[in-house]
C-alpha cells in the first residue's frame, strides 16, 4: 500500500467536493474523477488519522462489485484510466485509489437493503416490530436473518448530518413511482446477487446501501461506492453462530472497531459527545481497523 492520503490535493482539476472519504474533482463537463482517501468517519465525524490503505482497498473491492453485477444495472465507471487526466506530479495520489466516472443526476435517495436485523434496523423493530415501515414477524433477535430481504430508504443528509430513514411511499412522493420502484427491485436483485456470492467467500452482507444516479438519457445507473465495508455491513460467516445465540453483533469487517473504542473512550472523565474533533485514534486501532479492510478484500477476491 502507498503512503497513507488524508486529503488529496490536485491542482490540475477543479474540486467539486469532499466528502466524509471521498473527494471529487470535475473532468470537463461530463466526468468526475472520484479519488478514495484513507479518512475514516465514525457518527458522522471526520477522524484526524488516516487509515493506511483504506483508499485503495475501498476502490478495489467497488470495481470487483462493478465487474460482478454489470448484468443487473449498468454503472458509472468510464473504463478510462485515472492518471490519464491528472498531472504528472499528481499520478500517486490517485493511482489505485480513483475512479473515472460518468457526471451523472444523483437521486437524493440512499437504496438500503436489509438481509439480516441490525443497527438502527434492529433499534427501530424492538420499537415497532418493523423497519421503515416494513412489518417484520414476532420474536425476531439481534442479527436474525429476515425471511426475505427487505428495502429500507434513507433520505441523503447534509454533510456532518445523519441520513434519516424513510418509508418507500415517501421515497414516492419524493422522486415517483415509476424511479422508486425501480429503484427498490434492481436494489435488491443486487444484494441478492451479491449476498450468495459473499456466502461462497465465507462472509455475510447484513445490509448495504447503494447510490443511483440518471444519465442525459435518462437511464438508472449505479454510482459512486458499491458493497465496501463503509457502505456495508460484513460478517464473516465462521463468527456468526455464536454471537447470534448469544445475543451480540457478530464481528464485522468494517469500522465497527473503531466505533466500539469511541463508545469507550473517555475525555476528561465523561463519553464523547459524538461531534467534532473526534479523539485521537491510538496506532491499535488504526492497526486493527486496517486489518479488518485488508481481509475483507483478500477473503472476497481469493
Amino acid at each position: 500500500m502507498s503512503t497513507a492520503l488524508h486529503t488529496s490535493a490536485l491542482h490540475s482539476l477543479s474540486l467539486l467536493a469532499r466528502g466524509k472519504v471521498r473527494d471529487n474533482y470535475a473532468v470537463g463537463t461530463d466526468r468526475i474523477l472520484m479519488v478514495a482517501s484513507d479518512r475514516l468517519s465514525a457518527f458522522d465525524v471526520i477522524m484526524g488519522e488516516p487509515i493506511p490503505g483504506k483508499g485503495e482497498l475501498l476502490t478495489q473491492m467497488a470495481l470487483f462489485w462493478f465487474d460482478k453485477l454489470g448484468h443487473l444495472c449498468p454503472n458509472h465507471l468510464t473504463g478510462d484510466a485515472p492518471e490519464s487526466v491528472v498531472a504528472a506530479d499528481e499520478v500517486a495520489q490517485v493511482t489505485g485509489r480513483s475512479m473515472l466516472v460518468k457526471r451523472l443526476k444523483p437521486i437524493p435517495v440512499e437504496a438500503v437493503v436489509r438481509g439480516y436485523l441490525a443497527g438502527s434496523g434492529w433499534k427501530e423493530y424492538q420499537e415497532s416490530r418493523s423497519v421503515c415501515g416494513v412489518p417484520l414477524p414476532e420474536g425476531l433477535k439481534n442479527a436474525s436473518r429476515l425471511p426475505e430481504p427487505i428495502y429500507t430508504p434513507a433520505a441523503k443528509a447534509e454533510m456532518g448530518e445523519h441520513d434519516e430513514n424513510i418509508t418507500f411511499e415517501r421515497t414516492v412522493e419524493m422522486i415517483g413511482l415509476d424511479l422508486a420502484t425501480r429503484i427498490r427491485d434492481i436494489s435488491i436483485a443486487i444484494y441478492k446477487a451479491a449476498a450468495e456470492i459473499a456466502l461462497t467467500k465465507g462472509m455475510i452482507i447484513a445490509d448495504t446501501k447503494f447510490e443511483f444516479g440518471l444519465d442525459t438519457d435518462g437511464t438508472l445507473v449505479l454510482m459512486d461506492e458499491v458493497l465496501t465495508p463503509d457502505s456495508s455491513r460484513y460478517w464473516p460467516v465462521e463468527g456468526y453462530d455464536a454471537a447470534f445465540a448469544a445475543g451480540e453483533n457478530p464481528p464485522s469487517y468494517d469500522k465497527q472497531f473503531v466505533r466500539d473504542w469511541l463508545e469507550a473512550v473517555r475525555i476528561n472523565g465523561a463519553p464523547w459527545n459524538k461531534t467534532a474533533p473526534a479523539p485521537r485514534l491510538p496506532r491499535e486501532v488504526i492497526e486493527k481497523t486496517a486489518a479488518k479492510y485488508r481481509e475483507a478484500l483478500d477473503r472476497l477476491t481469493a
